[in-house]
C-alpha cells in the first residue's frame, strides 16, 4: 500500500478528531479558527443574521399563490391550492395553508416576502445553482470563498481591538457546512446536534490510542517525526480550545431558559438553540441552518405541506421567543432556496426544477410585507418564472441596511440595494 501524503494524512486526522468531538470546521483546517472559538459574553446590542436554507428548490408558486390568476389552475390542474384553503394576504395573493404561523407574522408586521428573485441565465442544477447563491458568482469566476465568508474576513480584519472573542458565525446541522460561510481567515464551527455541545473529553491515553489507530489505518510506514509532532501539537491545541468553546456555549444555554413553545422538529430545535444563544448575549453575528427535502418531483402535496409547516412553526416560535426576550429588534431571519419549480406540474404529481422564487424575511424592522410583483404565469423563460430582482440586490440590502457594511467588497460587484429594512 502506498504511503499517504503527509498533508492529506494530517488533514484526514484533523477532520476525524474534530468530527468525533461534534465540532466540525468548514473550509481548510487551520488553527486560525481557534482565535474566534473562545466564547465570551459581551454587548448584546449587535445585529444578528440568521439564515435558513431550504434545500432542494422550494416551490415558490405553491408557497406564495396568485389565487385569482386563472393561469395558475390551468397550469396546475392537480397541484393548485384551492382559494378556499389558501391564506389570503394583500395584492391578490395567498399563502399555502400550512403557513398559518407565517401569515400571523405577516399580519403583525414581523414577516416580509420578496417576490421574483433569481439571477440571469438560471442554472437548474441543485449544486451549481446553490453555489451561485453561496458565492455570488458563476463557476468560471468562482473563487475560494462564499459571500458570508468574505464578510467574516472583513469583520475580523476590522476588529483591531480583538474585543469580540466569540465565533463570528456558527453553522448548526449535520450536513456539510454551506459554502457561503467559507472564508480565508475565519473558520466557522459546525455543531451537528445539541448533544454535541457537550464536548466529551477522553483521557490522554485514550486520545493517544485513537490517534495511533487512525495513523496505522492511513499509512503502512512511519511518517516524519516533525509531521507527527505538528499533528500532536495541533490535536492538543484544538482539543483544549474546543473544550473551552463547548463549555462557553453550554454555559450560554444554561444562562438562557429553554422556554418558548418550540416545535419538536429538527428545525424547531435548531432555532431554539440559536434563540437561547442570542438571548444569552453571544457576539456571534451569523447563524446558519438548513431544512432539506424540497426537491418535490413526485407526490408533492403532502411532502411540501409538511416542510412548509415545519418551517412556519419553527420560525413563528423563534420570533415570539426573541420578541419576549427583547432581542427581536436586533435579529433578522432570511430564508431562501436555490431555485423555484416549473410553473406546470409534471405527470408524477410533482414539479421540476425551475428558476425565480420568493425570498422571505422575519424580524421587527421590516419596511413592508410584500416587495415586488408576482412574476407573470404567461411570460415565461422556457416554462419557468422570470426573475425581476437579482438575489445579490437582496444580499446588498442585508449587508448595507442590516449589517451596516459596504456590499460591493462582499458581493464582488455593484448591485443596487433594495429598500427593505428600517
Amino acid at each position: 500500500m502506498n504511503a499517504v501524503h503527509p498533508l492529506l494524512r494530517r488533514q484526514f486526522l484533523e477532520r476525524s478528531l474534530l468530527a468525533a468531538s461534534g465540532i466540525g470546521i468548514g473550509s481548510a483546517i487551520s488553527p486560525q479558527w481557534l482565535q474566534g472559538a473562545g466564547l465570551t459574553f459581551g454587548d448584546s446590542s449587535g445585529r444578528v443574521l440568521v439564515v435558513i436554507q431550504l434545500s432542494g428548490g422550494n416551490d415558490g408558486l405553491n408557497t406564495v399563490i396568485p389565487v385569482n390568476d386563472p393561469e395558475y389552475k390551468k397550469r396546475r390542474p392537480k397541484l393548485a391550492i384551492a382559494k378556499a384553503d389558501a391564506l389570503s394576504i394583500p395584492q391578490d395573493l395567498a399563502l399555502h395553508p400550512s403557513l398559518k404561523g407565517v401569515a400571523s407574522l405577516l399580519e403583525a408586521g414581523r414577516f416580509m416576502l420578496v417576490q421574483g428573485v433569481g439571477y440571469p441565465s438560471p442554472n437548474r442544477s441543485h449544486f451549481e445553482s446553490m453555489d451561485i447563491w453561496h458565492s455570488c458568482t458563476t463557476k468560471d469566476k468562482r473563487g475560494r470563498t462564499g459571500w458570508l465568508g468574505r464578510w467574516l474576513d472583513q469583520q475580523q480584519e476590522a476588529d483591531h481591538s480583538n474585543e469580540n472573542q466569540d465565533s463570528l458565525a456558527l453553522h448548526l446541522g449535520a450536513e456539510v457546512q454551506p459554502f457561503a460561510l467559507t472564508a480565508l481567515n475565519v473558520q466557522v464551527p459546525s455543531l451537528s446536534s445539541i448533544d454535541q455541545f457537550r464536548f466529551k473529553v477522553d483521557t490522554d491515553s485514550q486520545r493517544a490510542n485513537k490517534t495511533d489507530k487512525m495513523e496505522r489505518a492511513q499509512t503502512d510506514g512511519a511518517q516524519a517525526k516533525g509531521d507527527n509532532n505538528a499533528l500532536l501539537d495541533f490535536v492538543a491545541g484544538t482539543t483544549e480550545s474546543a473544550v473551552t468553546a463547548s463549555s462557553r456555549i453550554e454555559k450560554a444555554l444554561k444562562q438562557s431558559s429553554a422556554g418558548g413553545e418550540f416545535p419538536d422538529s429538527q428545525l424547531g430545535q435548531k432555532l431554539q438553540v440559536i434563540a437561547r444563544l442570542i438571548k444569552a448575549g453571544l457576539q456571534t453575528s451569523v447563524y446558519y441552518v438548513t431544512l432539506d427535502g424540497f426537491d418535490t418531483h413526485s407526490q408533492q402535496p403532502a411532502a411540501h405541506a409538511a416542510l412548509l409547516n415545519q418551517w412556519s412553526e419553527a420560525l413563528t416560535a423563534f420570533v415570539k421567543y426573541l420578541e419576549s426576550s427583547g432581542d427581536l429588534d436586533r435579529t433578522l431571519v432570511m430564508t431562501f432556496s436555490e431555485f423555484g419549480r416549473r410553473v406546470a406540474e409534471n405527470a408524477s404529481d410533482g414539479t421540476d426544477h425551475g428558476a425565480a422564487a420568493p425570498m422571505f424575511f422575519a424580524g421587527a424592522k421590516l419596511d413592508q410585507p410584500i416587495v415586488g410583483k408576482h412574476p407573470s404565469l404567461t411570460d415565461l423563460d422556457d416554462g419557468d418564472l422570470k426573475h425581476h430582482t437579482d438575489f445579490r440586490s437582496v444580499y446588498a440590502a442585508v449587508l448595507e441596511q442590516w449589517l451596516k457594511t459596504p456590499a460591493e467588497p462582499t458581493l464582488g460587484g455593484e448591485f443596487a440595494s433594495l429598500k427593505l429594512f428600517g
